[in-house]
C-alpha cells in the first residue's frame, strides 16, 4: 500500500461507509467511522434547519476534531494504514449549504484553527452518484429523519463538493458511482483495489466501475 492515510467521501448515501469498511478489512487498516447517530441536533435539523443549522454543525464539528485527534494520534505496529469514511473539511462544506452568511463566516473562523492541528489524507476517494441514487439509498438503509431530505439539499451538497476537490487539486479517485454495489458486485471492490495500486499527481483522476 503507498498510502498511510485514505478518506472516502461522498453525498449523503454515497456509499461512503460500506466501501471504508470493505477497505479496511482487506487491507487489516484502522478504520474510523463518523459518530453521525450521537449528534442530538440531527433529527431536529431536518424538522427545522434554519433553527438548528449552526448548533448542528458546531456539534459535528466538534465530535470530528475530537473522534480524529485520537485516532490519528495513536500508533499502532501492526496498522500503518487509516482509512476514514469523511473528511474533517466536510464540517466547512455542509455548513457552506446550511449556514447563513454572518454565522458561516464565524464557523469558518473556528474551523480554520482546527483544521491546522489535523492530519490530511494522502488520497481521497470521491463517490459520486446522482441524486435519484442518493434517494434510493437513503430509503434504503431507513434512518427515520433522513427520508424527507429535499433534492435541492443534495443537490446544493454535491456542487459544494465537487467544487471544493476541483479548485484545492486535491488528489482524488474520482468514482462514478451512479451504479455502485460493493457489498454485493466484487468487480466494483475489486476495480477500486486496483487502483488504490498506482501512484497519481494532484487532481481527479476518474474511475468508472464495470
Amino acid at each position: 500500500m503507498k498510502y498511510q492515510f485514505i478518506t472516502i467521501e461522498g453525498n449523503i448515501g454515497a456509499g461512503k461507509t460500506t466501501l471504508a469498511t470493505l477497505l479496511s478489512k482487506h487491507y487489516n487498516a484502522r478504520l474510523i467511522l463518523e459518530e453521525f447517530a450521537d449528534n442530538p441536533f440531527l433529527p431536529k435539523f431536518y424538522e427545522n434547519p434554519k433553527q438548528y443549522a449552526f448548533p448542528l454543525e458546531l456539534f459535528f464539528m466538534a465530535e470530528r476534531f475530537k473522534q480524529q485527534k485520537e485516532f490519528l494520534q495513536q500508533k499502532d505496529m501492526f496498522q500503518s494504514l487509516t482509512i476514514s469514511d469523511y473528511l474533517f473539511t466536510k464540517c466547512l462544506l455542509f455548513a457552506k449549504v446550511t449556514l447563513p452568511e454572518d454565522e458561516f463566516r464565524l464557523y469558518q473562523r473556528l474551523f480554520e484553527i482546527i483544521n491546522q492541528q489535523l492530519l490530511q489524507p494522502q488520497l481521497l476517494i470521491y463517490l459520486h452518484a446522482p441524486v435519484t441514487k442518493l434517494q434510493a439509498n437513503i430509503r434504503k438503509r431507513n434512518r427515520a429523519y433522513e427520508q424527507n431530505i429535499p433534492d435541492d439539499y443534495l443537490f446544493n451538497l454535491q456542487e459544494t463538493y465537487t467544487h471544493y476537490i476541483k479548485q484545492h487539486n486535491i488528489k482524488t479517485l474520482f468514482v462514478d458511482a451512479s451504479n455502485a454495489d460493493f457489498l454485493e458486485n466484487e468487480k466494483h471492490l475489486q476495480v477500486i483495489l486496483e487502483a488504490l495500486e498506482k501512484d497519481y499527481d494532484d487532481g481527479q483522476h476518474y474511475i468508472n466501475l464495470p
